[in-house]
């Protein structure tokens, strides 16, 4: 997604965080994995969670033609940002799995700090972009879903979508993770 224009010669936040945000996570999955302190009952609870933030992720990646045209349906009718969704019940699963309050902390504090922003200045983006935006915003909450959504006659999902956006790397990275931490459970036992 394109960052919109600011007329000051001032970066704004938004735009910082958007740029950020991944190098940051990866800092996070390191930071993750030294504070976590994994049992086989957390890993198998945060796995049951894990998995539909991954397929959340997967059927919003299935609908979306990023900068081309508006999505709104699929997931994208319940929700205006199903990928940050599916994203934070991902961070909740890997919390779980992780049992670890200093863990909770960072996240909630990185979703605050920089997933909050990024939302933002991506809404201002599409309100530019697009001109049914604000429609849609006014019909479709920003995150937590709504039990009905929008009607939509075009809600088919895109295998080819979910490989251009290469989605299937948060199933890598979450098939690793779990991996590591029922490694980490293992060494941790002896």
């Amino acid at each position: 997604m394109s960052d919109v224009k600011i007329n000051s010669p001032q970066v704004s936040w938004s735009s910082v965080a958007r740029r950020i945000r991944v190098p940051l996570s990866f800092a996070c999955a390191v930071v993750y994995f030294w504070l976590a302190h994994p049992s086989s009952k957390s890993i198998i609870a945060g796995t049951l969670i894990v998995i539909p933030g991954l397929v959340v992720r997967a059927l919003a990646s299935g609908h979306v033609k990023k900068n081309e045209e508006l999505a709104t349906c699929g997931p994208y009718a319940y929700t205006r940002n199903p990928l940050y969704l599916g994203s934070l019940i991902l961070a909740f699963g890997f919390v779980l799995a992780a049992r670890s309050w200093w863990i909770a902390a960072v996240l909630l504090t990185m979703f605050f700090a920089i997933y909050l922003p990024v939302i933002r200045g991506e809404e201002a983006f599409l309100r530019q972009r697009f001109p049914d935006y604000e429609a849609y915003e006014s019909k479709v909450p920003r995150l937590l879903p709504k039990l009905r959504g929008l009607s939509c006659n075009d809600a088919k999902f895109s295998l080819d979508l979910y490989r251009k956006h290469r989605e299937y790397n948060a199933l890598i990275g979450a098939v690793a993770m779990i991996a590591l931490l029922a490694g980490k459970m293992h060494w941790l036992s002896k």
